[in-house]
């Protein structure tokens, strides 16, 4: 826990290197940061994973607003002693992202969004995000969510990848699927400590009128799966033309998860990426 200009934050740190910023999606916190981190950049970077406002142990006055949150992850850094990082963003923790290049472009060394938000959220809410709503108030239930879930994380795989050939090509992938059980093992933990985040991000970003996007002067990389149902794929493309220079890893098929079930592809182009945005 460190203490910010907003309020109270807690993060997690691992590996050493360039630091790269992990900006956790919806229901999530600093564990599916880490995740993140070693999914999408692997070895090699020190990767720093903070709670965004309103998940975990970071309370939600310390930054409701995604402008707030990129002024509270620069303090992270440094309290950290961090000049400046990449950030990897992922759902939800788009719109933090792009205010942090928008906000601290000296800060930033460049953006990595992967399925991420990054324009108003015009979607329908799946009936599994009412679901985690009313099983949130209900801690036991939570946990018995979490434990369902952990004992048959094929019936998520089949929610999350419907199409057999997706589901084959992550279970294919032993550190995928290591990392796909490992996300699956935050489900129910401490669910209710998610739930405000959750809520506050999905308000805002379906509110949003959107954001600057040609004003962002760092290099960006789209990652996105065509098929994603959460965030659409349109969101990618707005980035990858309205962002100068930015480049586009479109995923033929890939569905929200796509970051698993195409690790390998998704790893190597981000580590091109990070490597020429690294001094």
């Amino acid at each position: 826990m460190i203490e910010t200009r907003g309020g109270r934050l807690e993060y997690a740190a691992a590996g050493e290197g360039p630091a790269v910023l992990c900006l956790h999606g919806g229901m999530g916190g600093y564990d599916q940061g880490l995740l993140l981190g070693a999914a999408a950049v692997g070895d090699g970077f020190s990767v720093v994973a903070p709670s965004r406002a309103g998940y975990l142990g970071t309370p939600l006055a310390t930054g409701p607003s995604p402008e707030q949150q990129a002024d509270v992850c620069v303090d992270l850094l440094d309290a950290l002693g961090m000049a400046d990082a990449a950030v990897v963003a992922i759902s939800g923790g788009g719109p933090c992202a792009l205010q942090f290049a928008l906000r601290h472009r000296e800060r930033c060394r460049g953006l990595v969004m992967i399925s991420a938000c990054s324009a108003r959220l015009e979607i329908r809410l799946p009936w599994q995000y009412h679901l985690m709503r009313l099983v949130a108030h209900v801690p036991a239930l939570a946990a018995a969510f979490g434990r369902y879930a952990m004992k048959n994380p094929e019936r998520a795989l089949v929610r999350s990848l419907p199409a057999p050939e997706a589901r084959a090509r992550l279970l294919a992938d032993p550190e995928a699927a290591a990392l796909w059980l490992a996300l699956q093992a935050t489900i129910g933990n401490r669910l209710g400590d998610r739930m405000p985040g959750t809520d506050n991000d999905t308000a805002r970003f379906r509110a949003a009128a959107g954001w600057p996007l040609e004003a962002i002067a760092v290099p960006v990389l789209a990652v996105h799966g065509t098929a994603d149902r959460i965030v659409a794929f349109s969101h990618a493309e707005q980035l990858a033309a309205r962002v100068p220079g930015a480049e586009l890893l479109a995923i033929p098929g890939g569905e929200h998860v796509c970051l698993f079930a195409h690790r390998s592809d998704i790893r190597a182009r981000a580590a091109a990426f990070l490597a020429r945005t690294t001094p």
